[in-house]
């Protein structure tokens, strides 16, 4: 998986995405909301690429593969700011909306959180959801670690985005992973199924001891929309996943809907943000 052409793998290096960050704010424009995740005509020609690759490679066995290669957590050891100061260079290819860093987009995220008075770690959960990101810092490529996940070891929802690109999964081959419970039980909780890999995961793993519950279901599930606006894979979910369902639903419009092409002023902001981090996320995470 690791030597696939560069035509399989979109803005891969950090060339390309710093070819984006150089031009990101050039056509950017204010958006209602109706225009947001708007997969039918896409702001940027990687994302239906982009997800045609996802799609493909997303396989179960994938998915294990992954799990096993990257919690071990012996990458490197990073803090919470040497993270954030990476995503000021990643510009995320499965994105439809907008091409802001991912560093000022979660400063935006985590504005709008504390705009609205809510609880000091809901605003940190915002600066850091998508921190997992920092995949890419080890060379993987972004369909390995953006967009929208959803369950592999069964069968693919049709409410997912781009589904007609799963015709090119091998496990559409395998009956074994195609029933609507697949390898998993009815009503055996999200905790037991396996998503597609990315970012949400690799993060839920890294922070799992420091942050409240909700945090992490928000964090390990923001990119699951099949779940969470689309409503499918209920037969999967158990009780504690639909009292954290709320949760994640009201965290979303702020992942959503706080892009604006307006840069958020990082020098101002650093001091509180870095007392809210210590709190937290003190010291240095393995990675």
């Amino acid at each position: 998986m690791n030597n696939r052409s560069e035509s399989e793998n979109p803005l891969r290096r950090l060339d390309d995405w710093e070819e984006f960050v150089e031009v990101r704010y050039s056509a950017l424009r204010q958006k209602s909301k109706e225009d947001y995740r708007n997969y039918d005509n896409p702001a940027r020609d990687t994302v239906r690429d982009f997800y045609r690759l996802n799609h493909r490679y997303q396989t179960y066995d994938f998915v294990q593969q992954k799990k096993q290669e990257f919690l071990r957590f012996d990458r490197r050891q990073m803090t919470v700011l040497e993270a954030l100061d990476f995503l000021d260079t990643l510009v995320d290819d499965s994105d439809p909306d907008i091409v802001l860093s991912q560093r000022e987009h979660l400063l935006q995220t985590a504005e709008a959180i504390r705009a609205d008075g809510h609880e000091d770690w809901f605003v940190l959960t915002g600066l850091i959801h998508d921190l997992g990101k920092v995949l890419c810092l080890f060379g993987e490529p972004q369909w390995a670690v953006v967009g929208d996940t959803f369950p592999v070891g069964c069968a693919f929802s049709d409410r997912i985005v781009y589904p007609e690109f799963f015709a090119d999964n091998p496990d559409r081959r395998d009956p074994k992973l195609q029933s609507p419970c697949g390898v998993y039980g009815q009503g055996c909780g999200l905790r037991n199924v396996h998503l597609s890999w990315g970012h949400d995961e690799y993060l839920y793993h890294v922070v799992k001891d420091h942050v409240p519950e909700p945090a992490l279901y928000m964090i390990r599930y923001h990119s699951f929309y099949a779940w969470h606006r689309e409503g499918e894979y209920g037969h999967l979910l158990d009780e504690h996943d639909r009292r954290m369902l709320p949760w994640v639903q009201e965290f979303n419009p702020y992942d959503l809907y706080s892009k604006s092409p307006v840069r958020p002023d990082w020098d101002k902001l650093y001091p509180w943000y870095t007392a809210l981090i210590d709190k937290y996320l003190p010291g240095k995470l393995r990675w």
